[in-house]
């Protein structure tokens, strides 16, 4: 190590050390039997035009004018304290400061301990200042602490939320396993469209009810879908008219419409975002009421036929 602190060598003597100058002079050397100083052809020569150059650091010499401290590696030896060797210096100054606050400190230990073998009154046993600190349990809980609150405090500085706009509590409720689900009046879910605080959002399809508080943005208020919310409105999923079909009576519905019901009972039914959470209880309607109008006034027209139909078919089961 110490040619690393100190390149140059011991420096004794001399306080600047310059790199070997050119070699200007070539001994004149001819072939076996050729008197001394006869030019042979192939060999180069100097002055002539290919003699070999000098080195190019002949003229910038290295200087080191930092004071010189003593080597802690090698003894009756100094070592420059250029800042190539200062981070040497500087640990070998560390681990010598270590190693004397451990030598004092067994001393004091000793001490201590022929106190008490003599029956003296003694303090409290002194740790060892060079050992290492274990972080254990009370560290470790420290630091998952600082972690969490500088994760929550950066969600609310970046997002203006503290959980990262993220619904902890729907996810928590879909963790949740679904056991015995509820069963609804049309009155209870009507408090389910996410108006109150505090209450998750429900929808019902064709007597299904789904928690849809993942789709907050879509179902709450202001949501492009909030109409649905807080009710059963399959017969607006099977025909698209949302103003004027939002009742749960699918009498008259084609067969392309009740296909596209069943298409949405299916999809929050497999759905990873919403969930099940029971079935509504509807009042039974009356037979004899008139059927919905369609929004469309061509469907409009075949309405009557698709009621007949459906009406036929009950009439065979």
């Amino acid at each position: 190590m110490s040619w690393i602190m100190n390149p140059e060598g011991d420096g004794q003597g001399r306080s600047v050390r310059q790199r070997p100058p050119k070699l200007n002079n070539f001994p004149k050397q001819g072939p076996a039997g050729s008197a001394p100083g006869t030019p042979t052809k192939g060999l180069r020569t100097p002055g002539s035009a290919s003699s070999v150059p000098g080195s190019p650091w002949a003229e910038f010499p290295m200087k080191d004018r930092y004071p010189r401290v003593p080597d802690p590696v090698i003894e009756e030896r100094e070592v420059s304290t250029k800042a190539a060797n200062r981070p040497f210096l500087a640990y070998s100054q560390y681990k010598q400061r270590k190693e004397a606050e451990h030598e004092a400190w067994l001393k004091r230990k000793q001490e201590r301990e022929a106190k008490v073998r003599r029956g003296e009154p003694v303090g409290p046993e002194e740790p060892d200042p060079t050992e290492e600190p274990e972080v254990g349990c009370l560290g470790l809980l420290k630091f998952i602490f600082i972690t969490f609150a500088i994760v929550v405090l950066a969600g609310k500085f970046f997002t203006g939320s503290y959980l990262w706009e993220q619904d902890l509590a729907g996810k928590i409720r879909a963790l949740v396993p679904e056991g015995n689900q509820r069963l609804f009046s049309e009155r209870m879910l009507s408090t389910f469209s996410g108006e109150i605080e505090g209450k998750p959002i429900y929808l019902a399809i064709d007597g299904d009810v789904f928690d849809v508080s993942n789709g907050r943005a879509t179902y709450g208020p202001g949501g492009s879908y909030h109409f649905m919310a807080g009710r059963d409105a399959a017969r607006a999923f099977a025909t698209g008219c949302f103003a004027t079909h939002q009742t749960h009576d699918i009498r008259g519905l084609s067969d392309k419409e009740l296909a596209s019901l069943a298409h949405w009972k299916k999809f929050f039914g497999e759905s990873k975002k919403y969930r099940k959470v029971g079935r509504v209880l509807h009042e039974p309607i009356d037979p004899m009421s008139p059927i919905p109008e369609h929004c469309d006034p061509k469907k409009a027209k075949n309405a009557p036929e698709n009621a007949s139909k459906q009406a036929g078919h009950r009439d065979e089961l």
